[in-house]
């Protein structure tokens, strides 16, 4: 049997968007709560998010073309973006309820049925949220981890709203709590798309891999060419699940082609073992050629700022060999 694709999961989140939206707003009719408006005003964008997911999975997955030779990969930016964009576009919306009704107060009615309601939207979200980790992980997918995020922070946000207002149940003269909860609401969805917006413009402006991840790029390459020979040019950038490593590998001239291509083939080895779908470009150069020292107008590091922080050159090279 085929094991699901991540599209599949994008399906869970939808579905959870549709069940927890009938809740909630069914939960905001019968109680007339801003503060539950705001918790459905968020689902509708939930489900809005799970749509805008499933195309750019859609995009992402399809293989490398002639226009789109690197492959798709940076279609999940979009998606996350453009969910970012809608979750700060929601709590703008929220907040405006909320002052409304700081404006025109307005009693609350059938709350315990109401607060009932977004519990259980609650724990049909944290499932749904809770699967959608899992995949997000094993599949490398910051769509689905930011769509899994949405629904995780709809959890808490729900959670926190039946928790405040449940102390109208004991204490109606406090009324003013319900738009005083949206509010709080509407700045923590905010802190939630500008989180997602910084990410995805980092995806898209080609932000370099994690630290750690740059460590065992240097550590696999060091491990086999070792000590006698050089790199530099070290460039890395992900598009969704699948990252980019490129570098200059510096090889005494009198190696033969055979000799260079199987180190490559031991590196790339070694890379590819600590981190998966890797594309790896090795441009070998010859280590005595003063040409072959560009790195600074190549861009990227070099094994000697990796391991020691200095700086690299042929120059540097020549002091050591005399």
């Amino acid at each position: 049997m085929a094991s699901p694709s991540p599209k599949h999961y994008v399906y869970y989140s939808i579905a959870a968007s549709l069940i927890t939206l009938g809740l909630k707003f069914g939960a905001w009719g019968m109680t007339g709560s801003v503060g539950l408006l705001s918790d459905a005003m968020e689902t509708l964008v939930n489900l809005t998010a799970g749509i805008l997911a499933l195309i750019a999975l859609t995009v992402a997955l399809r293989p490398a073309d002639r226009q789109h030779t690197y492959g798709h990969g940076k279609a999940e930016y979009f998606a996350s973006g453009a969910e970012g964009m809608l979750i700060t576009i929601a709590a703008v919306g929220i907040s405006y309820a909320a002052v409304d009704r700081f404006m025109n107060p307005q009693a609350v009615s059938n709350l315990g049925l109401g607060l009932g309601l977004a519990l259980l939207s609650s724990v049909v979200n944290f499932v749904t949220a809770k699967l959608m980790l899992r995949a997000a992980k094993r599949f490398d997918s910051i769509t689905l981890e930011a769509d899994a995020k949405h629904l995780l922070t709809d959890v808490w946000t729900s959670v926190g709203l039946v928790a405040g207002l449940a102390i109208l149940l004991v204490a109606p003269q406090w009324q003013i709590l319900d738009p005083i909860i949206a509010c709080i609401m509407a700045l923590n969805i905010v802190r939630t798309g500008l989180d997602l917006l910084k990410r995805s413009m980092g995806g898209l402006m080609d932000d370099a891999l994690p630290q750690d991840e740059i460590c065992a790029i240097a550590q696999a390459i060091s491990d086999n060419i070792g000590g006698q020979y050089a790199y530099h040019a070290l460039r890395t950038r992900k598009a969704g699940s699948a990252r980019f490593i490129d570098f200059h590998l510096l090889l005494p001239g009198e190696r033969s082609v055979q000799y260079s291509h199987d180190l490559c083939l031991r590196v790339e080895d070694a890379i590819h073992e600590k981190l998966p779908n890797a594309q790896i470009t090795i441009h070998v150069e010859p280590l005595e050629d003063a040409a072959s020292w560009d790195g600074k107008k190549v861009g990227g590091l070099c094994k000697t700022v990796i391991e020691t922080g200095e700086e690299c050159s042929f120059e540097q090279k020549q002091k050591k060999k005399s």
